[in-house]
């Protein structure tokens, strides 16, 4: 088949594991039986046995996925953020399939993957956007440092032996101040991320707001923030402390001088996910986390 040459599909696979590795070839395999074009990395190439049809591509970025309409990821956690990376800069929608433990951006598992080149071949996906935050640092009135996250963007301590001494921003007034491990400001998407991690609330993902949570705050009062989505967030690192770090998404990190402030707010830039199905939230909660619910009768009718 041939017909659907013109539509073309990026993979992106964690190819260290060897279930990535059998999962890329049975999705690589199925589209190119249905006519679709796939572009792979090089670097992943290597580890993948690929057909000559195959389209190489040297590096990631967003020039490579010009003219794909989706970028099929295939991995855990860590690859899914990897993907979130290239699907924002590139505005093309990532598809997720779960190979690691929770996968809360995964759309699909391993046993879907006939069903997801199905899916995919028949365009019979949606398309929602996730909000994300832009980060910026500062130090003695300027710009030292811009990135963005999914999840979020976290503040954090060096040395085990020290606490970071924080105050803590909303809109432009402070709210408190204590000394504490460090501080999760979090997306919805994020909010079974790290700041799940960290004691903080679970947000549905349609819910539009931003989240502060503290993590192990020496205070009375360090209970999780959840602000507008308009509001801008601000940690403070006290100038008389030794230094902190910024970490975004778990992947990108740089160090936070004495002194440095961190403001997170909105991004200008969403993710933009491909969904195969209309199962709600509250059902993927229960799947990922195991949750029990033997017992529920339902709402009466």
């Amino acid at each position: 088949m041939t017909q659907n040459r013109a539509r073309t599909v990026f993979l992106l696979a964690h190819t260290g594991r060897p279930a990535a590795v059998r999962s890329a070839e049975l999705v690589v395999k199925g589209l190119l039986r249905s006519g679709l074009g796939v572009r792979v990395l090089e670097a992943e190439a290597c580890d993948l046995p690929l057909p000559d049809e195959v389209r190489l591509v040297k590096e990631a970025t967003p020039e490579s996925l010009d003219g794909c309409e989706l970028l099929i990821v295939l991995g855990g956690d860590g690859t899914l953020l990897r993907g979130a990376e290239f699907a924002r800069a590139s505005g093309v929608p990532m598809l997720g399939v779960n190979l690691g433990r929770v996968g809360f951006l995964a759309e699909a598992e391993r046993d879907d993957l006939d069903q997801v080149v199905e899916r995919v071949v028949s365009r019979a996906y949606e398309v929602e956007e996730r909000m994300t935050v832009d980060v910026v640092v500062h130090r003695n009135g300027d710009v030292v440092h811009t990135d963005w996250a999914l999840n979020e963007a976290a503040v954090q301590k060096v040395s085990a032996e020290k606490m970071l001494e924080v105050v803590l921003e909303i809109d432009g007034r402070p709210v408190t101040g204590f000394g504490c491990d460090g501080i999760v400001c979090a997306t919805p998407t994020g909010s079974t991320a790290y700041a799940f991690s960290a004691g903080g609330p679970v947000v549905w993902p349609e819910v539009e707001a931003l989240l502060m949570v503290p993590i192990s705050a020496h205070a009375l009062f360090a209970k999780p923030l959840v602000t507008s989505p308009d509001s801008v967030l601000a940690v403070e690192v006290l100038p008389h402390i030794p230094s902190g770090v910024l970490w975004c998404d778990g992947r990108r990190t740089v160090e936070l001088p004495p002194g440095a402030r961190v403001e997170v707010r909105r991004g200008a830039v969403p993710v933009r996910l491909a969904r195969l199905h209309h199962s709600s939230f509250t059902d993927r909660l229960v799947a990922k986390f195991a949750l029990p619910v033997s017992g529920w009768r339902g709402a009466p009718h």
